[in-house]
């Protein structure tokens, strides 16, 4: 291969841009061309790709969030957008493509592949960890540290008012960042969407302490709720007050930690390795430190499961 791609999509996470500058660096030491290609998918389509290089990737190992950006795109759903993106891959030279993002950015990578044969590997760049193949994914570590800072701050709050919080953090449909975070910090409760939650049990915990004050977190996906969902359902239930705290895309941003950083690497390093022994339509991840393929459909077909060990921390932690 003489040119290799590389796209960002999706949600942002912690780690894109030292993958991308792994990428960069490895293709530069084999003689290979490196491409961005801007905005996602919607950047395939538009045409919107140029080299890349040394120059271009300096200094953006700690930066959070992608350089290359990333953006929805619709079109790329339909066959007439896959078409247009696939010509213009190929009228840039482009011989084979990495795409870092969750298991949207894997659909649409199995897509063009199987569409249109044009060599790509996906690496894993999520901070909801929900993708199987992988142990863990770019941009997780960084942001369950800062969401564990955030409810630690939060729990000083909490203490000072004798006050009830209910913590939402992200995740969607995966209570990986939840469970590390509760056990972490020390949540009285964790509810997440692969358990059941029981409210009545919930609002027993809260009342253990005669003073109220403790921290719930909420995984968003869980079967009650939003944060602000639980928190009504105690007070017009149970008449237990509580305030709540969405972090929200906070989890997303910041400067990323040694872990992720040093994973985004090895995953951009070992994209480029795949691509060039004619791995295609699979996901390069990491599994008991080891460097695996994963077929591409079955990151999104197979449910990744919760460990049960954290189901038990979390009862007998209270």
């Amino acid at each position: 291969m003489n040119r290799i791609a590389i796209f960002t999509s999706g949600g942002d996470a912690p780690g894109m841009n030292a993958h991308i500058r792994a990428v960069v660096r490895s293709c530069l030491n084999r003689g290979i061309e490196p491409i961005g290609i801007y905005e996602g998918y919607q950047g395939m389509i538009d045409g919107d790709i140029a080299t890349l290089g040394r120059k271009e990737t300096a200094n953006i190992i700690s930066r959070g969030g992608t350089i290359l950006k990333t953006a929805r795109c619709e079109d790329f759903k339909t066959e007439q957008g896959r078409e247009r993106a696939a010509k213009n891959v190929r009228d840039h030279g482009i011989e084979g493509i990495i795409a870092c993002g969750g298991d949207g950015t894997f659909h649409g990578a199995h897509y063009l592949y199987q569409e249109h044969g044009i060599p790509i590997v996906g690496t894993p760049g999520t901070i909801d960890n929900d993708l199987f193949g992988t142990d863990y994914t770019i941009g997780y570590d960084t942001a369950i540290n800062t969401a564990a800072e955030a409810i630690d701050r939060i729990r000083d709050t909490a203490e000072s008012h004798g006050r009830v919080f209910v913590v939402e953090v992200m995740g969607r449909h995966a209570g990986f960042i939840a469970m590390d975070v509760g056990v972490a910090c020390g949540a009285k409760a964790i509810a997440v969407p692969e358990t059941h939650t029981d409210l009545a049990d919930l609002a027993g915990r809260i009342n253990e302490h005669a003073h109220r004050r403790t921290i719930i977190i909420v995984g968003e996906g869980d079967q009650l709720g939003s944060a602000t969902d639980v928190s009504r359902m105690l007070k017009e239930s149970y008449d237990i007050d509580s305030k709540v705290a969405i972090l929200g895309h906070i989890q997303r941003g910041g400067t990323p930690t040694v872990r992720d950083r040093v994973l985004a690497s090895r995953l951009g390093v070992s994209a480029v390795n795949m691509l060039l022994a004619g791995k295609s339509d699979c996901m390069i991840g990491e599994h008991a430190g080891e460097i695996t393929t994963t077929p591409l459909n079955e990151t999104w077909e197979k449910k990744k499961p919760l460990p049960t060990f954290y189901v038990e921390l979390s009862s007998v932690l209270v």
